[in-house]
């Protein structure tokens, strides 16, 4: 007999219990003997009964709720696309009333990561999605989700030694290295090139950041390693006006430099400064397929952007989330994005999902 043509009453007259049993069974609830449970799943075995958990999780018509706590952003920044595609990942699972409510905390303050956990744990929810904190700050947080038998997420930076059910993002590492690889095919006879920062008492904004420049780093050290790579930072905290003073300067300073990279989504800012000044002889490469970094990159100011596919995991998240909670799947632990070169030949075709 079809496993899909098998009844829960076939089951239970070959295993010799009741109907209620088997369903006890089939959806892991309590108030089963042990010797009950392996009579069911004897019989499921001989029987070779798979159940459709898909119908079965829309039968219960229960509601699903997912947190996402991400660093609270500007608009046209790179969690957007984070947010769009959670979104439109409960809209495709609406059938099975999953939703996520975005919770938000800032980046250099500790504390207010620590505030959004505490509410978020309030909540109860059935799964969550988190883009880290420092370790020891999240690891507080991932313990009480895992006492509590909360499975989560991690986006943005990997931290395996919190045991996350998923991560999704680029291999950091990687990452800043092929970064090198491409811009030294412009750059290979400079003999300076410039690393922008954006920076908050001495502090970069994320572990993925720090990955990046590590590979960047590693791959000039091995090449080009009599290429000076001068840093430039520009406050998170300061305005347009103090980056165009800062980059004023820089380039008044070191005249010879014809290329920068960044590491973070804001290579629209040099871009932008490049345009008004007229500077056409210093290309960028950056990071995101952000609106302005878009732009800047059609204009010219910015030679290449990395892309990392944010709105595709954002996407990926909430639904990694409801085939583990609700079909009851195996996902996949790690799962890096690719790591796509942008130029103003191919960004118009880019598409953010292939979903």
């Amino acid at each position: 007999m079809a496993s899909d043509k098998i009844r829960i009453k076939d089951v239970a007259e070959l295993a010799g219990v009741s109907v209620g049993t088997v369903d006890r069974v089939l959806h892991g609830r309590p108030n089963v003997s042990e010797a009950s449970r392996k009579k069911v799943e004897k019989a499921l075995s001989e029987m070779n009964y798979t159940p459709n958990m898909y119908a079965s999780a829309l039968a219960h018509n229960k509601t699903y709720h997912f947190v996402c706590i991400i660093p609270k952003h500007e608009s046209e920044a790179y969690w957007e696309e984070i947010e769009e595609g959670a979104m439109k990942a409960c809209e495709h699972r609406r059938d099975f009333n999953v939703n996520v409510k975005m919770m938000y905390y800032r980046r250099f303050r500790p504390e207010t990561f620590d505030e959004v956990t505490s509410e978020c744990l309030k909540l109860n929810p059935d799964g969550v999605i988190i883009v880290p904190s420092k370790l020891d700050v999240t690891r507080k947080f991932t313990d009480k989700l895992h006492a509590t038998g909360i499975p989560f997420v991690m986006l943005d930076s990997y931290m395996p030694d919190l045991r996350p059910l998923a991560f999704y993002g680029q291999d950091s590492f990687c990452s800043g290295y092929f970064a090198a690889r491409m811009l030294m095919l412009l750059a290979k006879d400079e003999k300076e090139i410039m690393m922008m920062k954006q920076m908050k008492n001495g502090l970069i904004a994320s572990k993925q950041q720090e990955n990046r420049e590590t590979g960047f780093r590693h791959y000039m050290h091995d090449h080009f390693p009599d290429i000076v790579i001068s840093e430039v930072n520009l406050p998170l905290d300061a305005g347009r006006d103090s980056y165009a003073e800062i980059l004023e300067d820089f380039f008044a300073a070191h005249p010879d430099v014809h290329h920068c990279v960044t590491f973070c989504s804001k290579a629209h800012i040099v871009g932008e400064f490049l345009l008004k000044s007229n500077r056409r002889n210093v290309q960028i490469m950056g990071y995101d397929m952000v609106e302005k970094n878009a732009l800047c990159l059609r204009q010219g100011a910015i030679s290449f952007l990395i892309a990392q596919h944010g709105y595709m995991q954002g996407y990926s998240c909430v639904e990694t989330l409801f085939e583990a909670i609700v079909l009851k799947k195996e996902v996949n632990p790690v799962n890096y994005m690719p790591i796509e070169i942008l130029t103003k030949e191919n960004v118009d075709f880019y598409r953010r999902t292939q979903l």
